[in-house]
């Protein structure tokens, strides 16, 4: 516990504060905020309540494409002898699969209707480098019937019996993709859209690179080299290498048909794209970029936001610490809140340690450390080097995360400071639930007290949609 947390406590009055609720996971934080903190939000935008209507609108109107069924006639194969590999997202987003309500359904029928054999179908999961799908998050995400009567396998970038070779992209990255997906006579590309930390939005050719390419690809991909890129940040696509890459090596190995939607704030859909790869995705960025991009004329000395639906573990959370950058000052303070409620709530080994050599290195000295000559590239070293990114504005003591999925002692291999920190001695035995509503509260609490003993009344926003939401600050706004 920070040894002066009882005294901020005792000295900060919160009695006019007023309460927002802050999204953890699936359930909800209430916590107290000065009365004039600011809220940052995305745009509205109408959410669909029909969604079988559109998803049949998006299908019967593919953009700039012929509909799926008349792609499947153009093969020149019988439909009996024809293979089709369909990837899809894991457990990681929120596409809508399963159900009357979902798009996997209206894909499969459509094959079907033209004779192709549900054996002859497969559904690849995208994993790129994440760990494979449990049957329990097969059929949360697929749907039991689903699960029961086609053939769905999880990509494996490091088993080479799985991949071919695609050969070289512009940018000298000799390529593998899974096999399966390559040699299928019909390759379907499936996924979300929405801002994306690295290559701008997800979707669209992100379904097959990282989706579903070799290790040493995705090593060139989350390479500092690229990472390092100004470009390669949320909802910019031209001039982002990864973006770039993404794209040729998608179109070299040919997609078909996409299917991706959008949702909204609260998880709803708001559009289904069907169609090109290309310019159906483009739609979609075009109408993501609309309202999730959020102009602010200042910058705060505290920014509260949260890890979203992705933030299942502190790996995937580093999207919520790079979106907060733009509206805190430096030498301020991000505090986040993140439901890791993964089976592993911080990441994978390799993440661990890499972690914790960013917490005893420092943001530059990691960086050092990842671009030496003799470092050998690992698992997993791109999402401690992004945290870098909102360390270096804000410093080690500047950031503030909590999650009550993660045992204490597991905080110290971890940047910033942990929520356990800001915990009176009641408060360690609670649900994770509460203790998470008390590590951000008290660390809202302490951070305002430490402003405030410098002679700063510090300015306070929190973001609604975590991750999701894109602030970009702008010297002036029209």
């Amino acid at each position: 516990m920070k040894r002066d947390l009882e005294e901020a406590l005792a000295r900060v009055d919160t009695g006019d504060w007023r309460r927002i609720p802050l999204e953890y996971g699936h359930e909800t934080l209430e916590i107290a905020v000065p009365r004039d903190s600011v809220e940052i939000s995305m745009g509205s935008v109408p959410h669909i309540d029909d969604w079988r209507e559109e998803i049949e609108r998006a299908f019967s109107n593919p953009i700039d494409s012929p509909k799926l069924e008349e792609i499947v006639k153009k093969k020149g194969k019988r439909p009996r002898d024809m293979t089709v590999s369909v990837t899809v997202s894991d457990i990681t987003r929120p596409v809508p699969y399963r159900g009357e309500r979902g798009i996997m359904g209206p894909i499969l029928r459509a094959l079907e209707s033209q004779g192709l054999r549900r054996e002859n179908i497969k559904i690849i999961v995208g994993t790129g480098m994440h760990r494979a799908s449990t049957h329990e998050e097969k059929v949360q995400m697929y749907g039991q019937e689903i699960v029961d009567q086609f053939t769905i396998l999880d990509h494996d970038c490091e088993n080479n019996d799985l991949l071919v070779s695609i050969g070289k992209t512009k940018r000298d990255t000799h390529v593998y993709v899974n096999k399966d997906f390559y040699f299928a006579d019909v390759k379907i590309a499936t996924g979300l859209v929405e801002s994306h930390f690295m290559t701008g939005i997800s979707g669209g050719r992100k379904a097959v690179c990282p989706g579903l390419v070799d290790v040493k690809t995705i090593e060139r991909f989350h390479g500092p080299y690229y990472l390092e890129d100004p470009n390669a940040t949320n909802l910019i696509l031209e001039g982002n290498p990864c973006h770039e890459e993404a794209l040729e090596v998608a179109k070299t190995v040919g997609v078909d048909f996409m299917v991706n939607v959008t949702l909204d704030k609260d998880m709803r859909l708001t559009r289904v794209f069907a169609g090109d790869l290309v310019e159906a995705h483009m739609e979609a960025f075009e109408m993501i970029k609309a309202y999730a991009e959020i102009p602010l004329r200042r910058q705060f000395d505290i920014v509260l936001t949260h890890g979203g639906y992705v933030g299942r573990d502190h790996y995937q959370t580093a999207k919520a610490g790079v979106g907060a950058i733009p509206a805190v000052k430096e030498g301020g303070v991000i505090i986040i809140a993140a439901n890791n409620r993964d089976i592993e709530p911080i990441g994978s080994i390799e993440y661990k340690t890499l972690s914790h050599l960013l917490k005893l290195q420092g943001p530059d000295g990691f960086l050092d450390l990842l671009l030496h000559p003799h470092w050998r590239f690992t698992k997993d070293q791109w999402e401690p080097e992004v945290w870098g990114k909102p360390l270096r504005i804000v410093g080690d003591e500047g950031l503030i995360y909590c999650s009550g999925e993660i045992p204490e002692e597991d905080y110290a291999i971890l940047p910033g400071i942990g929520g356990y920190e800001f915990l009176l001695p009641e408060f360690r035995d609670r649900s994770n639930l509460e203790k998470a509503q008390a590590m951000v509260q008290n660390g809202l609490i302490y951070s305002i007290y430490h402003f405030r003993k410098r002679n700063i009344e510090p300015s306070v926003c929190y973001i609604r949609e975590g991750p999701y939401a894109i602030p970009i600050f702008m010297k002036s706004v029209p």
